[in-house]
């Protein structure tokens, strides 16, 4: 133990040294946020580096990580919308990474998907924004556009992704709302955006920030739960598999995109 605390000076030093060189190389890389500590596991798990202490930003927590000598930020926002945005505007100012991806878990919304799919995002919604009265689209923020477009490059990358064995991987709408869809709720959603894949509470925002700044973003996630299940359906899936479910294919996106080292 003395040995311990006489080195201790020395080793700290050097976590300072490696976390602040971790932490310089993810300017400019991909950033990938996700919403609980359970959706970033995986990531801190599979990272060939990781920073020794994360940075904290409001309620988020910065990670920096490599893999294969790639330096990626992850982002744990914190639940819901305003977490989001604010986690995601932060990051967008102190690092300006090159893309921004959404990863952990949503709920199947659409009666054809299942617990353990993927699903990709191509375009996305708030739930729970209704302006139109004043004629604008259900989900539609005003002054906005009626959807927010995920990354072309993105989505182009995402083509070659494949689902886990035994489940699906799909490509379409999502939502994101400050409240929860449940069974007991999922029918209006469903009825005003029937073609919507998944719903979670924080894709969309991540969108809106992300295309006021002109950010590529792309929401890859793992469906844990089924908002409305049919009767012959599992309705549920923990969410650690979930989370390395969407986690395996995420990394797996950023090892197709251009990179660099952090050498480089």
């Amino acid at each position: 133990m003395q040995t311990t605390n006489a080195e201790s000076p020395t080793s700290a030093t050097s976590v300072a040294h490696d976390d602040a060189a971790l932490f310089a190389s993810c300017v400019g890389a991909p950033a990938v946020l996700v919403a609980m500590p359970e959706e970033a596991a995986p990531f801190l798990d599979s990272a060939t580096a990781r920073c020794a202490h994360p940075q904290r930003v409001g309620t988020a927590r910065l990670h920096a990580l490599e893999f294969a000598g790639r330096p990626v930020l992850l982002v744990c926002t914190g639940i819901g919308l305003v977490n989001a945005a604010s986690a995601a505007t932060a990051v967008l100012e102190r690092f300006e990474p090159s893309a921004v991806v959404s990863a952990g878990s949503c709920g199947g919304l659409r009666a054809d998907v299942n617990v353990g799919d993927l699903v990709v995002g191509t375009e996305f919604r708030y739930t729970d924004a209704d302006a139109t009265a004043f004629g604008y689209a259900p989900g539609q923020v005003p002054g906005m556009p009626e959807a927010f477009g995920a990354s072309p490059a993105l989505a182009a990358a995402a083509s070659t992704l494949v689902p886990a064995e035994g489940h699906a991987l799909w490509r379409g709408s999502m939502l994101a709302g400050g409240s929860f869809v449940t069974a007991e709720n999922v029918g209006g959603t469903r009825q005003t955006f029937p073609e919507a894949l998944s719903t979670d509470m924080e894709s969309t925002a991540l969108a809106q920030v992300c295309e006021t700044r002109g950010v590529d973003f792309l929401a890859v996630r793992g469906v844990s739960d089924l908002c409305g299940p049919a009767a012959d359906q599992q309705f549920h899936m923990e969410l650690d598999l979930v989370a390395r479910i969407s986690a395996d294919a995420v990394t797996a996106l950023l090892g197709a995109l251009p990179g660099r080292s952090r050498d480089d």
